[in-house]
């Protein structure tokens, strides 16, 4: 168990307690935080507060992390398309159908059991528990590229710096050319899955440009400036023009058996290293003038491809 202590000035006066700690420790989730509060391991002026309560100036809050702990996730030998690799991250190419992280019912044959498998020992650790840095998770059935940190150093760098590029097959014919989407995300009723568009909900901005318009459907390539749950899903089906086969969403599964989505592109930066004759890799200091740019690619998957020509 390790302790941290801070103390709340002027400028998160009236703030949420678990807020607070969020901005404080931005590498942990909120859902994870709230856990620890209700659980009695953070303080406040050496009392335990809820989550709801409202910081005053002064304030000294103390938090106890529990010590990084094993997983119950069994590593499995499941091939993986591995389109970029370094000592720090890797990019996987994950097939529609794999599951991302283990849960209930899926235990195994996830692509966290693969890449704990592969990465030989060397996984970040997150909310606590030692496993593979997934820097930005994808629904089951969305295909194309995750980026994996071996460390929770490179994971937390790149969480939030990495550009992406998805393509979208969403039923209807769309005008040829760019478009916006700019509206705010929340989530839909008491769902825990689903999102809709409310002006309760978090500001999202998706940016597009139509590709391929005929059939009846249209190919979008899609930016998602803000980066929601199912930010592209809700977006397309909030203008009338759900995803193919996204049927939580009012599409159609007639033509295809899964929300036609697929991560096609990331950009992200890393160190530049030189590797000596002996194998030693020099890593040069972290800064704007040291770091190099990656750009990873994944082509339209077959099932979407399909509907063009």
């Amino acid at each position: 168990m390790s302790q941290i202590s801070l103390q709340a000035d002027e400028t998160y006066m009236d703030e949420r307690l678990d807020k607070f700690l969020s901005a404080m420790l931005p590498d942990q989730s909120r859902s994870y935080l709230q856990k620890i509060i209700k659980d009695g391991k953070v303080l406040v002026n050496g009392e335990p507060k809820k989550s709801s309560y409202r910081l005053e100036d002064g304030d000294e809050v103390t938090a106890d992390l529990p010590e990084l702990k094993s997983p119950d996730i069994e590593p499995e030998n499941i091939p993986l398309d591995i389109l970029y690799e370094d000592d720090s991250i890797l990019m996987v190419n994950k097939p529609k159908g794999m599951v991302v992280h283990p849960s209930a019912g899926h235990y195994t044959g996830t692509l966290v059991n693969a890449v704990l498998w592969h990465c030989q020992g060397q996984l970040s650790g997150i909310n606590g528990v030692s496993r593979p840095g997934i820097v930005h998770r994808i629904d089951k059935d969305t295909s194309g590229l995750v980026l994996a940190a071996h460390r929770e150093s490179e994971r937390a760098q790149l969480a939030g710096r990495v550009e992406k590029l998805y393509y979208a097959v969403v039923e209807g014919e769309l005008p040829l050319g760019p478009g916006v989407i700019d509206a705010p995300i929340g989530r839909q009723g008491g769902s825990i899955i689903g999102r809709c568009v409310t002006p309760d909900g978090k500001p999202s901005r998706t940016e597009y440009t139509i590709l391929k318009a005929e059939n009846g459907l249209s190919l979008a390539a899609c930016v998602p400036v803000t980066g929601r749950t199912h930010q592209i899903r809700v977006h397309f089906a909030s203008i009338g023009h759900p995803l193919a086969g996204d049927d939580l969403y009012g599409g159609s599964r007639a033509r295809i058996g899964r929300q036609a989505l697929h991560c096609a592109r990331q950009t992200f930066r890393v160190p530049r290293c030189e590797t000596l004759e002996d194998g030693i890799c020099i890593e040069a200091p972290v800064d704007e003038t040291t770091l190099r740019t990656v750009t990873v690619e994944s082509p339209l998957p077959a099932d979407m491809a399909q509907f063009f020509r």
